[in-house]
């Protein structure tokens, strides 16, 4: 029976007919389900990693007004006149590589937790090469486990306040500084982060109307205690609210021998609110609020910490200096229209309480704003065009002068990974 049923199907098919009867192979009901095996995975064990990373930027476009031009790439409100046409005339093109970038990052699991590093530089010049296309530090970092020393952001400014700009320097309102500095990262999970740190201090003063007079050209400054600063941050699907606090102490030395004594000290101490606010997928507002005094070298764009004031009635010290109080503002909206298009588009302020000594043309009052249009037409190139606007008031004499310009960028980011 079972050979004349194989007569009629094909000889491979007669031989598994034949093994399923034997018990050698499986029935089909027995391949439908097969047993079922736990396999034990273990967990793999952190590599180390080496990321080289950075991009190419051109920026190009006009000036319709006048700044330093030295500051000619930038929105840099500090940087317009001070004066009637101080750095010539209306109308001047601009172009540079200044932004690019190259920067290595590396990590590596230890006994106390992961290492991690960042080596960072860019092309924009300042101090003492302010105009220059030559590489300049922006972070030398290192942090395990909860420990991190070496140049980064100060926790007392939030980075993610910055706009998707194309401008360099940024909002003038914004509390913005890259500093040396030792931290703790108390709390960090998924809602808190708290994070400590003592900062390389540092300030500068304004002699104001009395710059030319000997007695003020023996000053020297001195900080004999590092600078404090802390942030909390709150975090939510939302978005999150932060806020970041400074104290530092700043005190100068009159080394002239002769009968005044124009020695001094004073504290510097500030408040930075800020937040990013998710408004449905495709739109972030980045809000920011800070107050204080004496803090203008952790802002943005801000002149001088310590300003001088008469004091008439003591004849040894007939003037001391003062720390200016500062507020400062920033509301951006950033903008996605789709895969490819990007917009930014916001306004930011400084005010300074000027002290009665300083010169008529000192710095008061900042604002900035901006919008543009970016577009990513493949992975790592970006390309966009955007309008720039800035206003500088003086403290007393009543001048202010504008900043208008349009820029073009494009820009082409690269990163190459190893292990990890």
């Amino acid at each position: 029976m079972r050979l004349q049923r194989c007569t009629r199907l094909t000889a491979a098919g007669c031989l598994l007919a034949m093994l399923i009867t034997l018990g050698v192979a499986p029935s089909a009901s027995a391949q439908e389900t097969p047993p079922q095996t736990t396999v034990a995975v273990t967990p793999a064990e952190p590599q180390p990693s080496l990321e080289i990373y950075g991009f190419a930027m051109l920026d190009i476009g006009h000036d319709f007004k006048q700044i330093n031009p030295n500051w000619s790439d930038t929105m840099r409100v500090t940087k317009l006149p001070s004066v009637e046409d101080q750095f010539g005339r209306d109308h001047n093109t601009f172009a540079g590589v200044r932004q690019s970038r190259l920067g290595v990052r590396a990590s590596f699991p230890t006994d106390l937790g992961e290492l991690k590093t960042t080596f960072e530089f860019e092309l924009f010049g300042t101090g003492v090469d302010e105009g220059q296309t030559t590489f300049r530090l922006r972070h030398a970092y290192g942090e395990l486990g909860s420990f991190g020393a070496g140049q980064t952001w100060s926790p007392f400014m939030d980075p993610d306040v910055f706009p998707n700009s194309l401008e360099y320097w940024g909002p003038t309102g914004m509390v913005f500084f890259r500093n040396v500095q030792a931290r703790w990262i108390a709390v960090k999970n998924d809602t808190h982060n708290v994070v400590l740190a003592v900062e390389r201090p540092g300030a500068s003063g304004d002699q104001g109307i009395y710059a030319n007079r000997v007695e003020l050209q023996n000053i020297r400054a001195r900080f004999p205690l590092p600078d404090f600063s802390g942030a909390y941050k709150y975090s939510r699907p939302w978005g999150y609210l932060r806020v970041a606090g400074m104290l530092r102490e700043i005190k100068w030395d009159d080394v002239l021998d002769d009968q005044f004594d124009l020695s001094g000290d004073a504290v510097g101490w500030g408040l930075n609110f800020s937040s990013n606010i998710n408004l449905g997928k495709h739109d972030v507002v980045r809000i920011q609020y800070v107050f204080g005094e004496g803090i203008q070298n952790y802002m943005n764009d801000s002149p001088v910490d310590i300003g001088i004031v008469n004091n008439p009635s003591d004849p040894v010290r007939p003037v001391r200096g003062e720390p200016i109080g500062l507020t400062g503002g920033v509301l951006f909206l950033d903008h996605t229209w789709n895969d490819r298009f990007t917009s930014s588009v916001g306004y930011s302020r400084q005010d300074n309480d000027n002290t009665e000594g300083q010169a008529p043309n000192a710095f008061n009052v900042g604002e900035y704003a901006l919008g543009n249009l970016l577009y990513t037409p493949v992975k790592n190139v970006m390309m966009g065009a955007e309008l720039q606007w800035g206003l500088r008031e003086n403290f007393s004499d009543g001048f202010e002068s504008k900043g208008f310009k349009l820029q073009f960028s494009f820009k082409y980011n690269f990163s190459h990974k190893l292990g990890g």
